[in-house]
This record gives structure tokens, sequence and C-alpha cells, in this order.
């Protein structure tokens, strides 16, 4: 059966990050996306020119609606649109899951590429509730950072993936840090201003993964690459910080339209 994959995010008007990212990833990895969307944004490669957060009990109407007829089985969160919000998702997941747990996994969004703000101080301090009940969490420097840095690594969660993009040098290294001790992934940077949506897509990607029974290391792996990838492949749009290439320069139907079109 396709893993079924529940995005808990902000929708990027753009369509390079959010749950426009979240869904080209998950389908280009074989996994089948549904949508609780916490907030709406006008947002271009340029930044970010607003945002409306979705009031809470339509958010849980959302995830309620999905998980009583479909079924998830991994659950990714992105931007959580207000501190209301993500305590309330925090309460419905774990009366959802707590007798059979899925993945969940928490991208503590707070910042866009642009720049432009997108969690409050009081949404970022509701984020200690969906950390508790995240299987893995993934902040970028910036992002561990405002969480409390290196000395607040093992407080985030059992498995912290600490993106390595933002750092300087040729070489990129993306560190997991378990109970069990660190992994790292380090590879050559590639040098793109069409990188927007990098975050959302890697822990959609990681999601997949672990919704397959993929193990954790390896579905990260698999997430980088896909990531590098698409990073490799942009379609070249906008002025500012452009999209990745999902679809990896490719037109999947085309290619396979002769084996799966009805004669």
């Amino acid at each position: 059966m396709t893993a079924r994959l529940l995005i808990i995010a902000g929708s990027d008007s753009g369509g390079g990050a959010g749950i426009q990212a979240d869904i080209k990833t998950v389908t280009m990895l074989g996994g089948h996306a549904m949508t609780a969307i916490t907030a709406i944004t006008a947002q271009n490669t340029l930044g970010v020119q607003a945002v409306h957060p979705v009031p809470t009990d339509i958010v849980l109407a959302q995830i309620d609606s999905v998980v009583s007829d479909i079924g998830v089985d991994a659950v990714k969160i992105g931007m959580i649109g207000s501190a209301q919000t993500a305590n309330a998702v925090a309460d419905r997941l774990t009366s959802m899951f707590s007798r059979e747990p899925i993945p969940i996994i928490f991208d503590p969004v707070m910042i866009a590429s642009s720049g432009s703000v997108l969690a409050d101080p009081d949404t970022i301090a509701a984020f200690a509730r969906l950390m508790r009940i995240a299987t893995l969490v993934t902040p970028n420097l910036p992002e561990l950072a405002a969480l409390g840095g290196e000395a607040a690594v093992r407080a985030l969660g059992p498995a912290v993936l600490i993106k390595g993009g933002h750092a300087e040098g040729p070489l990129v290294t993306d560190r997991l840090v378990t109970d069990a001790g660190e992994t790292l992934w380090t590879n050559p940077r590639i040098e793109t201003r069409h990188a927007h949506g990098t975050g959302c897509t890697l822990a959609s990607g990681i999601a997949t993964g672990l919704g397959q029974g993929m193990p954790l290391d390896a579905a990260i792996a698999r997430a980088i690459a896909f990531v590098r990838a698409a990073l490799a492949q942009p379609p070249g749009l906008g002025a500012g910080h452009g999209p990745m290439g999902h679809a990896l320069g490719v037109s999947p139907f085309d290619q396979l339209k002769d084996r799966t079109c009805p004669a």
C-alpha cells in the first residue's frame, strides 16, 4: 500500500516551499500526500508579503478528516501558524497516536529563506510541545541557535537532524544526533540561488521514507539525495530565492504515458 503522509504546514503561493514543496516531494518519492494547512501566505521568490493563519479549529478539522477516513503512516509538521495551533496539534496527535505511535517529523520553521519571519516568539515557545512528540526534529543552524544552541540539542527530542546549509565553506554537513551518538552526511555545496524550500523538502522526504518503513538513517540519506538532485535541476524561476526542481528536470508523465495510458 502507498504510504500515507499527513503534512501539517503553511501554504506558499509561490510554490517553492511549504505545502507545495511537501506535496511534490512526497509524490516524487512514492507516497500519497495529504494536508492540514495552518497558514496561507502571499509570497514569491523575493519574500513574504502577507501571512494569514488558519483558525485552529479548521486545522484540527483537516487532521480529523484525513485520519478518520484515509489513515496516516507518518506526519510532517512545518510552519505551524500560531501558538494556539501548535498546542492544539500536539494534543490532537498525542490523543490519536499514543497507543499506536507513528513517525512524526517536526521542522521548526521560523524564518523563510528570504529572511521573512514565519513564527512569533509565542509560537516558538510552543514548539516545545511539538518537539516532545516528534520522532525527529530538523532545525537548521539559525533555528538551532534560537532553540538554545548546541547545549540544548539533546533536549529537543530523541533524534535531531541539524541541517548544515547555513554554515560557510565548500562542504555541507548534516548531523544526526541521537542517544546512540552522531551520524554525519557531508556533501559538496551546490551553489545556487534557487534553494527555496530545501528544509521543507528534506523533512517531507524523511517523513515519506519513515512512512514507507525505512530506517531513520536510510530515510535521511535518500531525502538528502533528493534535495541535492532538486537543487541541481531548478526551473530558474523568479528574481530572488527561486524554487528547486522537484521534478528533476523531467516530465514523468511524458516518459511513462505509453505504458500507463489505456489504448
